[in-house]
């Protein structure tokens, strides 16, 4: 019988990751010995250090409970190098993760544990909920809001010189162009937007598929773009690489929308441009500190929108996420590959 150890939390339940290992794996692997741990994320803040980031828990949580197991399947645990070094039974971890940063994959690497991850488990949810942040930003949603809760109806905002332009004959541009940023053209077109998309590692064949202008210069998309929406990934070409020179190139009275990640913004620079006049507003899901400090200058401007990074929370993607490393672990158990491995050398040929 196959020990499966799984690692959900309050969000991701372990009954969802339970019921589809055994509707993928189960079929495959014959019966299974599931043990389960819940986690307090999100109500508990993740943690990071030098080896792996956002994790939820305890090192001695994930080697008690996945002692003697031969699969790990999971959402935020610890799984470090000192945890994989305690569980010489595991053989696979699936990882309910765009990436699988809360898992050390060189240790899993050298013991031969292929760490099976989803990257397209949210995408859906966050492509819905960024175009949800350009209409609350620029059709001041968020400002009538929070006006209107304070006691205060305002009228100043029906002004011809306060009125906001409707989204019909605007451009949106857009920086990466991955799974997320693929869905985002026919959420927008709709509104009668023109859509360009920054990606210098996707084929031609993918924005003429999309529906999305490719521009090949950033530059050029942030000059010619009413509203710039950021969907790269963090590596450390990425990091800090929107920052006051790329504010500048913006057209005064743009919107800057970060539904992705926050280490590649330079929010001091975005601070300037959004306080001095030059942008017109911001919609800010991410940030560069989780949770930002409560006297940070940017939560203080009126011309911003601020979520605490929920974009990529749906029932949807929590089943989706479970289904998919479900789904690898099938995949993997019969002697194949699974389409998203963090390290495929240790997998079967």
């Amino acid at each position: 019988m196959l020990k499966v150890a799984v690692f959900g939390d309050r969000y991701i339940k372990p009954a969802i990751l339970a019921e589809a290992l055994q509707t993928h794996l189960a079929p495959i692997a014959g019966p299974l010995a599931i043990v389960t741990c819940e986690l307090d994320y999100p109500l508990e803040p993740v943690r990071s250090n030098g080896e792996i980031r956002e994790f939820a828990g305890t090192e001695d949580q994930v080697a008690e409970v996945a002692a003697g197991a031969e699969v790990i399947a999971c959402h935020m645990p610890a799984v470090s190098r000192a945890v994989i070094e305690r569980l010489p039974s595991l053989r696979a971890i699936g990882c309910c993760r765009t990436e699988p940063v809360n898992v050390n994959v060189a240790a899993a690497t050298e013991a031969g544990i292929p760490v099976l991850f989803t990257p397209a488990r949210n995408a859906r949810a966050v492509a819905e909920f960024t175009v949800g942040m350009i209409i609350a930003e620029t059709r001041n949603i968020g400002r009538g809001h929070r006006a209107l809760a304070g006691g205060v109806w305002r009228s100043d905002l029906y002004l011809y010189e306060r009125a906001p332009h409707e989204l019909n004959g605007q451009t949106v541009g857009l920086i990466g162009f991955g799974n997320i940023g693929r869905m985002l053209p026919a959420y927008l077109k709709p509104f009668g937007v023109r859509v360009l998309a920054y990606d210098p590692y996707v084929p031609d064949e993918v924005f003429v598929v999309s529906g999305a202008e490719r521009v090949t210069d950033m530059e050029f998309l942030l000059a010619e773009s009413d509203i710039v929406s950021l969907h790269a990934r963090v590596t450390p070409e990425t990091r800090g690489f929107i920052g006051e020179a790329q504010f500048r190139r913006m057209k005064p009275g743009a919107y800057f929308i970060n539904t992705a990640r926050g280490p590649m913004v330079d929010y001091d620079a975005l601070y300037r441009a959004l306080s001095e006049g030059r942008l017109a507003g911001a919609g800010l899901e991410t940030f560069a500190m989780e949770p930002p400090p409560p006297d940070w200058p940017l939560l203080k401007l009126e011309n911003v929108t601020l979520s605490p990074h929920i974009a990529g929370a749906s029932k949807e993607s929590a089943a989706l996420a479970a289904d998919q490393v479900a789904s690898a672990l099938a995949v993997w158990r019969a002697g194949g590959r699974p389409d998203h491995c963090a390290n495929p050398s240790v997998l079967r040929s």
